[in-house]
């Protein structure tokens, strides 16, 4: 999907890292969550509280995921998931734009 529509966009950004990495909360009407945001060249680490699925829409990182001991490459047009409750860790080689979707289960 290239565009959402009919959404509440949060004001305030969600900052990270010294604004090394930025997004914004989107909220759909049936109470969906989504951030939409920008990582910087660097080194992170992530906890999760739902489900999440980090779409990569341009750029370049790699990830290790919970539960891995090795590190695996993603870029624009890929996707990842990370289960409830859990960490993972990032390691951003471009400038990546990502779209970040919550999951209740």
């Amino acid at each position: 999907m290239e565009e959402f529509q009919n959404v509440s966009v949060a004001k305030r950004a969600n900052i990270y890292y010294g604004g090394k990495v930025t997004s914004r909360t989107i909220s759909f009407s049936n109470g969906e969550k989504k951030t939409l945001g920008i990582m910087m060249p660097g080194e992170y680490e992530f906890n999760t509280a739902l489900k999440e699925v980090m779409e990569i829409t341009e750029g370049l990182l790699d990830v290790k995921l919970p539960g891995s001991s090795e590190w695996k490459t993603f870029v624009s047009g890929e996707s990842f998931e990370v289960p409830a409750n859990s960490k993972f860790l990032l390691m951003v080689k471009d400038t990546t734009d990502y779209c970040c979707s919550y999951i209740a289960e």
